[in-house]
């Protein structure tokens, strides 16, 4: 069965974004800073409407974002 992974570049993006820390991130987005960790962490996915707000914070589309590797098994 084929299966993929998603990952994010949000820890570089916040560094880039005057160093921006996980709970102004968790505060700008509506979740808690252990969310911000674990979707940074790639241990999380986050809901396609936090996954939008997280994009829209970072003014980028959602591919730039998040990135879905595919992958088969």
């Amino acid at each position: 069965m084929a299966s993929g992974v998603i990952t994010n570049s949000i820890r570089t993006l916040r560094f880039l974004n005057n160093e921006m820390t996980q709970k102004q991130l968790a505060q700008e987005i509506g979740v808690t800073r252990q969310t911000v960790m674990a979707i940074e962490a790639n241990k999380y996915s986050p809901s396609l409407e936090v996954a939008f707000k997280i994009a829209t914070v970072f003014k980028l589309p959602l591919e730039e974002v998040f990135q879905y590797q595919h992958s088969s098994d």
